[in-house]
């Protein structure tokens, strides 16, 4: 069965915006006395209504005055997913759960040239309002690939010739400098509180650390995946 569509529901100015740039938009629903002038007129045409207040109606909790209901996003099979670029530039997050973070790390991954991610179908953060808003409107150009184990989308990148690079504090090898990242490859961040799953990290091509300061463990996978993405972009601009 083929992964149900994600974004049927954006809040924000940023993201609804996004949405009616790529013309997902279906009915707009706008709190009355706002000033969004510049967003209905990219509108036009799409059916609007006004209430009192959207904050009754929405997931998030500032939904800044409007809710878009969308047609839905489709997922990339993984192989096409790989095919989109001649040197791939992955994102794999290894059951991220807080939707926040989902956001941002894609929001970072955009901002570093990822030409796309990879999550998993369960224990993961929902591709809601919340994740969209987080984003601002980068959900729509990443492509996004769902699979039901991330442990085996590292075998098949492997077999699909894209080298796996998990972020792992126990690992001896530095991020900085990776040699992998000048080739097709996916970075692997691990979850909230618990990092790469045992399996994940037994099957990727190499684990590499963040180099910490003394007091400080680990960072948020936020961060660590804007760290690794655009290290991957100083590695590739440096080499060509």
């Amino acid at each position: 069965m083929a992964p149900a569509g994600i974004g049927s529901r954006v809040e924000g100015v940023h993201a609804v915006t996004a949405a009616l740039a790529a013309g997902r938009v279906r009915r707009l629903t706008i709190e009355r006395g706002r000033s969004l002038d510049s967003l209905l007129a990219a509108a036009a045409g799409i059916p609007v209504t006004e209430v009192p207040d959207v904050r009754s109606l929405s997931e998030t909790t500032a939904p800044q005055g409007v809710i878009a209901d969308c047609e839905p996003i489709t997922p990339h099979p993984l192989k096409a997913l790989v095919a989109r670029s001649q040197r791939p530039s992955l994102v794999v997050l290894d059951h991220i759960e807080d939707p926040h973070n989902l956001g941002a790390v894609v929001r970072s991954a955009v901002a570093a040239s990822a030409t796309g991610l990879v999550v998993a179908a369960r224990r993961a953060a929902p591709f809601g309002a919340a994740a969209f808003k987080a984003a601002a409107g980068t959900l729509e150009v990443l492509p996004v690939t769902v699979v039901n184990s991330v442990a085996d989308a590292i075998t098949r990148l492997e077999e699909l010739s894209v080298w796996t690079v998990g972020l792992d504090t126990e690992a001896e090898e530095s991020l900085f400098g990776c040699p992998l990242f000048t080739e097709p490859v996916a970075v692997v961040i691990g979850g909230e509180g618990g990092g790469l799953s045992h399996l994940v990290r037994e099957r990727v091509s190499k684990l590499v650390n963040i180099p910490m300061g003394e007091g400080v463990e680990s960072l948020n996978a936020s961060v660590s995946a804007a760290l690794a993405m655009y290290e991957v972009r100083r590695m590739r601009h440096a080499s060509s």
